[in-house]
Formats: structure tokens, sequence, C-alpha cells
């Protein structure tokens, strides 16, 4: 006689929530936005489609929870990594704690980088870690005598670095991510301890 199987515990509305979250977060990873649908993400979390209907709206309304989650937690990551140090730790860190998002979220990653829906909340995110970075280069420059006011052109250059070099990593994976992080940031920082006051463009030279 086999014993009589255990009730399911019944998830609270906030628990629920957030299994939901990670698993469209998976399914869009695994799928696409375009591929997923509602009914694979209730199978995949074992409920009907009504209850993600009743938390969520619909399929884009998770897939806004899932990116607005992703997001929410790298800029907080990356704000506490370059609050304090001196400015060549902050770089490093900032670098670092990005290319361990990639490699510790994995599927929130694919969605923010590869699913074009997240493309317009991807880049507001990156220019508010570039507008972050930007401040600690314009301290910088401005101990040092340089014009700070273009601060965010290497800003934006550090991030895109980063950011592509992530992607790279994602696929390869070949190396630890602090000894790529360590890299990026000897690469920005040795470049900028060298940086002309008024750089110019570089012409052929005359034979």
């Amino acid at each position: 006689m086999t014993a009589p199987s255990k009730p399911r515990r019944r998830l609270s509305a906030a628990d629920r929530r957030s299994q939901l979250i990670d698993v469209g977060r998976q399914t869009f990873a695994d799928l696409g936005y375009e591929a997923a649908t509602v009914e694979e993400i209730a199978r995949r979390a074992g409920i009907t489609k009504p209850i993600i209907y009743g938390h969520f709206g619909g399929k884009d309304g998770l897939y806004s929870a899932v990116v607005e989650q992703e997001t929410t937690y790298i800029l907080e990551a990356i704000s506490g990594a370059i609050s304090t140090g001196p400015p060549r730790e902050r770089v490093q860190a900032a670098a670092l704690r990005f290319l361990e998002y990639v490699r510790d979220h994995r599927a929130g990653f694919t969605v923010l980088a590869r699913d074009s829906p997240a493309h317009r909340q991807y880049a507001s995110m990156l220019a508010e870690i570039a507008a972050l970075v930007g401040e600690v280069f314009a301290d910088e420059f401005g101990r040092a005598g340089y014009d700070s006011s273009v601060a965010p052109i290497y800003a934006q250059a550090l991030i895109g670095m980063v950011t592509y070099v992530g992607q790279w990593w994602d696929e390869d994976r070949s190396r630890p991510v602090e000894e790529v992080g360590s890299h990026l940031a000897a690469l920005a920082w040795m470049g900028l301890r060298h940086l002309p006051r008024t750089p110019s463009r570089v012409t052929p030279s005359e034979t």
C-alpha cells in the first residue's frame, strides 16, 4: 500500500512572483523573447497560465520584470564597487563586477545582451554606469590638471570595452574573470597614465 502523497505547499504571492521571474528569465534565455510563450513558462513553473496573467498581465509584463531585476542588480553591484578606494582599484572593481555578473547570471545576461526587446533598457543601464565611471575619471583628471570635461569619452570607451569583452568571455570562458578583469583594468589605466593633455590626430609620416 502506497503512502498518500504530501500536498504541494502553496507559495505566497511574493514567493510565486519570484519563482515566475526565475522561470521566465531562463525561458527567455533559452528560447528568446519571440519564441517563449506563456504556455511554456507555465509548464516549466508547474502552474496554469492564469497565475502568470494575474501576477504580470502576460508575457510582456513578466519580461519587463526580468529585465528590471537584472539591470537593477548590475547597477547596484557596480555602484558599490566604485564607491570607495583609489581610482585604479575602482576601475578594476567596476570591470570585475560586470564580468562576475556575466559569469554568475548567464541567463540574465543573455536576456539583456542578446534579446532585442531588452536592448533599450540595456543601453540605458550602460549609460548610467558610464556616468558613474565618468565621475571617477573626472575627479582624477581634475587632480592631474587635465580637462575633466572629456572624462565621459573615456568612460564610454571603458564601458564599451568591458561589455564587448564580457560577451566574448561568455562564449569562451577559458580564463577566470579575475584575470580578464585585471587585464582590462591594466589596459585602461596604463592608457590613462600616458594620456597627452591635448591628444592630436596622428598623420602619416613623410617619407
